[in-house]
């Protein structure tokens, strides 16, 4: 799923963004090794890393993208590059950390050193890890986007007594069918570039196919209605230079191993929505070809009177949570109470 770099930061990737004044909150970055009891695997060796922001005695929400998201949420004063929810945590945000501690993580696998199959669960199990490893005790709220939602639905389900609340973004309690087929497709031409001795094209081609899944066909119509070309002999569209760009960015920032492995883990996600016990604010976009509207109105009506439902019209379709800032936020502000504060 689309979101910003998945393995740990790099130099080469380094954007300098300002950073207010008033957001000069502290922040620490950290990692350590660990053990963890897989699903699929057994026990196997581990590292986590991780990202916090905010004060350190300020109730705790865990927030997590898609595959490709990291541990750095936003730019701050201790680390200033641009991160992948750049618009969802900052002053005035709901996620602003200067009233609350923003707290992420690096998937398990995100650094291409784990090459086995990792379950969503197996995510969750190691974010508990972590939180001992803080001294965490009760999160405020667990918020997932994408595949951070497949995460949150898991960590409710594993250590319901560690989170008080769950907002759930583009992310069911299963994978649809179609979506897993377009996922499968994808894992192909990356097998198809390995047997030609050529990772990164494989790659570059799922990359390409992925974007197509994210966003929508009015989202094309309007930003590559031009006529097609003629160059060098070959027909060339108005989307395939955005098409390139997107691959070429995405494979120098991403192991395939990584990707191969994360793109399986959404695959093998499902739960029982009706052992979520946990409040549950679930969020759907119309439009949305990988996460469909029906799927998460499953989700809230197996989860009872514990779920809602929200939904987005927006024309960039799975991508949405990533545009759509201000009215993520909205729903943020609504669904996440900060004790002793006044809605």
């Amino acid at each position: 799923m689309s979101f910003a770099p998945s393995t740990a930061l790099r130099p080469d990737s380094f954007v300098p963004v300002s950073v207010p004044v008033e957001d000069r909150v502290h922040a620490a970055r950290g990692e350590f090794a660990a053990v963890l009891d897989m699903r699929h695997a057994g026990p196997r060796p581990i590292r986590l890393r991780y990202e916090w922001v905010g004060p350190a005695d300020a109730p705790v929400v865990v927030l997590a993208g898609g595959i490709s998201a990291n541990r750095h949420v936003a730019a701050n004063a201790q680390f200033g590059e641009k991160g992948w929810a750049e618009g969802l945590v900052g002053p005035g945000r709901t996620l602003d950390p200067q009233r609350l501690r923003v707290l992420a993580f690096d998937f398990i696998g995100a650094d291409g050193a784990l090459d086995v199959p990792i379950d969503t669960a197996d995510q969750a199990d190691a974010l508990a890890i972590l939180l001992d490893h803080l001294g965490i005790a009760q999160l405020q709220a667990f918020v997932g986007y994408s595949y951070g939602a497949l995460v949150a639905q898991q960590f409710g389900l594993r250590h319901r007594r560690r989170v008080q609340r769950l907002v759930v973004v583009s992310g069911a309690h299963r994978a649809h069918p179609y979506a897993a087929a377009w996922r499968a497709l994808q894992r192909r031409a990356v097998a198809l570039g390995q047997l030609q001795c050529s990772d990164e094209n494989g790659l570059a081609l799922a990359r390409q196919f992925a974007m197509l899944s994210y966003r929508t066909p009015e989202e094309f119509s309007e930003r590559f209605d031009a006529a097609p070309e003629v160059i060098n002999g070959r027909v060339r569209v108005a989307a395939e230079d955005y098409l390139d760009a997107a691959a070429a960015q995405y494979v120098a920032r991403t192991p395939v191993t990584a990707w191969l492995r994360l793109s399986e883990s959404i695959d093998l996600h499902r739960i029982e929505p009706a052992q979520l016990l946990l409040p549950t604010v679930v969020v759907a976009v119309e439009g949305d070809r990988l996460v469909p509207l029906a799927d998460l109105v499953s989700l809230v009506e197996g989860l009872g009177p514990r779920g809602s439902l929200r939904v987005l019209r927006s024309p960039y379709g799975h991508d949405a949570f990533l545009k759509e800032t201000d009215r993520i936020d909205a729903i943020l502000a609504n669904a996440i109470r900060i004790p002793g504060e006044t809605a």
